[in-house]
């Protein structure tokens, strides 16, 4: 099956400047999809795949700065970078501050931008993957039994063998077991690997 290509929103409210980032972006092969206002971005069907966002400071209706406040509030985590005719350094300031990629004035090189793409691709990428993994963590900690997520707990607190066994009643031989178990469920090579997935997990570790 064919991989779903990198794709770049474009956001301006002037036709031509659509329509000359578009053919740069398809020069280099990457799928540009254009919008005149945020709005209508906001109501389109995106696609999953990774995909960054050239943004339009001053538009119609929503501007780009409100936009990406709107993206945040809605924890959609998407790359911008903003192109402005009209930049000034509190505006500069206020988008970088609230995570943009870039902040390029009208008129840049094509290639800062390609860069400046680039870089937010690889951002989103990252952060897809990063995801992703959680997802996974989740889903194999949704198979481990009551037991093995209390045995996982402790083993991840510092707890030794015969100390869980003790604090959960149990022999230490079936500590061993369930341990086995925990890392084998969870794909987890070390002790070090459990905690840094109970860690992202937000399992609550016991102090001994």
């Amino acid at each position: 099956m064919a991989k779903t290509p990198d794709t770049v929103f474009v956001i301006d409210d002037d036709a031509a400047v659509r329509e000359a980032l578009q053919s740069l972006l398809r020069s280099v092969g990457l799928r540009a999809i254009t919008f005149a206002s945020a709005r209508a971005f906001l109501a389109s069907q995106r696609p999953d795949t990774s995909a960054c966002l050239v943004l339009d400071v001053r538009l119609p209706g929503l501007s780009g700065l409100e936009l990406q406040r709107e993206l945040a509030a809605a924890q959609l985590d998407l790359p911008i970078i903003f192109i402005t005719g009209h930049g000034d350094i509190p505006m500069t300031v206020q988008a970088m501050k609230a995570g943009a990629v870039e902040f390029l004035t009208k008129p840049f090189r094509d290639q800062d931008l390609l860069d400046a793409i680039t870089q937010a691709l690889e951002r989103d990428r990252a952060a897809r993957a990063q995801r992703a993994g959680l997802a996974e963590w989740h889903a194999r900690y949704a198979q481990l039994t009551p037991r093995e997520r209390e045995v996982m707990r402790l083993v991840v607190s510092g707890f030794l063998n015969k100390q869980i066994a003790a604090e959960l009643g149990i022999s230490e031989i079936t500590v061993k077991v369930h341990r086995g178990q925990v890392m084998q469920k969870m794909g987890a090579e070390s002790v070090a690997d459990l905690v840094r997935m109970a860690d992202k997990l937000g399992i609550p570790t016991t102090k001994s």
